[in-house]
């Protein structure tokens, strides 16, 4: 049996927008091994979906660490790849290939790739374009619509009002340049149609109590709800509206009507959600988008 290995350790929103990839790769080995290489993160959710027989979720032990390195090392080596899709393409994912040994087949950047991504483009080019550019170099040309009917989890016990919207106030901690203030959010909040469900890690409640003071009737779900979870609210929800972070990636690849807000921190033509009805719009600085033209895009998306 032919055995694949991808490679995707990071971050949510690479993680969701590698859905049609994996998809992708499915297709073109159907009857193959096909191991997915990630983090503890995102194991749970790629373990739900019917693309890969198993998943790693070891992929990126600290370098300092080296007997974690050497247990990844061996464990690579040993499993006998004959194919890899690195679809991380980074420097550590890169360095994977002598783990794996040279007789496997390898799609990527690393040095002596049998299929280099070789488009001098490829660093301007959105993700999901650049994932499918580099799979077919690869050889894989077909592409077809991946399932989601998966992205699913039990929503018992959270109380969910009849109709709501979704609202992604946070972002990297790292990068507040991504961040639409929370106020913002709030006076949106108040000009929906529905009441808000607000989304995010447990750093993010102070964000959801300055949105529901303006909007009691909402919800704040923040620190409570695992990936697969906001994929289920997000096939309940009216709308959504998030900063350029994972569960906005989410929840518009599960096909809720999604508006993501970009400032000068990132770029949409690089990384904008991607699903049936998503969106964005964009402001510099990101802190003076008027909510006016975040009520027009939803407008658009519907």
């Amino acid at each position: 049996m032919t055995r694949i290995l991808v490679i995707k350790l990071a971050a949510l929103g690479d993680v969701v927008q590698a859905f049609a990839p994996f998809a992708a790769i499915r297709a073109h080995h159907p009857g193959a091994h096909i191991t997915l290489l990630t983090t503890a993160p995102f194991a749970p959710l790629t373990k739900k979906s019917p693309w890969f027989d198993e998943v790693w979720p070891d992929g990126r032990p600290p370098w300092g660490d080296l007997r974690a390195v050497a247990r990844l090392a061996w464990k690579l080596r040993r499993a006998g790849f004959d194919r890899v899709y690195d679809l991380q393409t980074s420097s550590r994912s890169s360095r994977y290939r002598w783990f794996v040994g040279r007789r496997a087949e390898w799609s990527g950047i690393a040095p002596g790739a049998s299929h280099p991504h070789a488009n001098p483009a490829r660093d301007s080019m959105h993700t999901a374009e650049r994932q499918r550019d580099q799979l077919s170099f690869a050889g894989i040309q077909d592409f077809p619509p991946p399932a989601l009917d998966w992205l699913d989890g039990p929503l018992e016990g959270f109380s969910l009002p009849p109709r709501f919207c979704l609202l992604v106030p946070g972002a990297s901690p790292s990068r507040p340049g991504k961040r639409w203030p929370a106020a913002c959010f709030a006076d949106l909040a108040k000009r929906l149609d529905a009441p808000p469900v607000v989304l995010g890690g447990p750093a993010e409640t102070p964000l959801a109590a300055e949105i529901l003071r303006a909007v009691p009737a909402g919800l704040d779900l923040t620190g409570r709800t695992s990936l697969l979870q906001i994929g289920a609210l997000a096939r309940r929800a009216e709308c959504a509206v998030g900063n350029d972070t994972g569960p906005t990636h989410l929840a518009a690849a599960a096909g809720c009507p999604t508006l993501a807000v970009f400032g000068d921190d990132s770029d949409p033509a690089l990384c904008a959600p991607r699903g049936p009805a998503a969106g964005w719009v964009r402001h510099e600085p990101l802190s003076a988008l008027p909510v006016e033209d975040v009520l027009e895009g939803l407008r658009h998306l519907r």
